[in-house]
């Protein structure tokens, strides 16, 4: 199977959820569900809960074609992608006596740099399964970043085109594009890929023990 026909159906299911999610922010259903905060505030309803399903999927269907190998290489990059965004993301920040809720050019390109390098040791890590996320990521993420490009444009007051506090005056375009393109090409793409490698690899791991305890029997 091609990586564009494994994605598709998943991309499809995604951006069905991100389009409920901006109706039930727009009509004003329930915060829990639907949080139209700065940030989504863990909404229940949203396409980041989709990442570990479908990277579990994406691993066993690649399992199932002799495309992955063992689970452990995606599960030890993972854990190393996310320890390279945390010490450029939080540590060096701290460090560097950076206020983490006054939102700063230098701060801001250390979390960007931080999710660059996270998405790239996850990639190289996961192997097929880091190529199949990546694309997947894609497919999740550049819909987002035409909808919050609408919803900055109407002044919808939802997540999508809420900055966060402490931000700056903006441009439509400016504001567009630090809180809608850079964001969802870095930081979501990083998370995408890492968190859908980490519980695809451990769904491997389960599996491949499994096997091994059926032919031990």
């Amino acid at each position: 199977m091609s990586t564009f026909r494994m994605v598709l159906v998943p991309g499809i299911i995604t951006a069905a959820v991100t389009l409920l999610r901006l109706t039930g922010e727009l009509i004003g259903w329930s915060r829990t569900l639907f949080n139209p905060d700065a940030g989504g505030g863990m909404a229940l309803v949203g396409i980041a809960w989709l990442v570990p399903i479908f990277g579990i999927y994406f691993a066993m269907k690649l399992h199932a074609s002799g495309q992955m190998g063992s689970g452990w290489r995606p599960v030890g990059f993972a854990a190393l992608a996310l320890a390279a965004f945390a010490v450029f993301s939080f540590a060096i920040p701290a460090v560097a006596g950076l206020d983490p809720n006054q939102p700063t050019i230098a701060a801001f390109g250390l979390f960007v740099l931080g999710s660059v390098i996270a998405l790239a040791i996850a990639c190289y890590g996961a192997g097929a399964l880091g190529r199949v996320l990546f694309a997947y990521g894609l497919a999740a993420r550049i819909p987002v970043i035409f909808v919050m490009l609408i919803a900055i444009l109407g002044n919808w007051g939802t997540h999508y085109d809420v900055p966060p506090p402490g931000a700056p005056e903006m441009g439509v375009w400016t504001k567009w594009f630090f809180i809608g393109v850079v964001p969802q090409l870095s930081l979501w793409m990083a998370f995408t890929v890492t968190v859908g490698a980490l519980f695809g690899g451990l769904a491997l791991v389960v599996a491949e023990r499994r096997q091994t305890t059926v032919r031990t029997a």
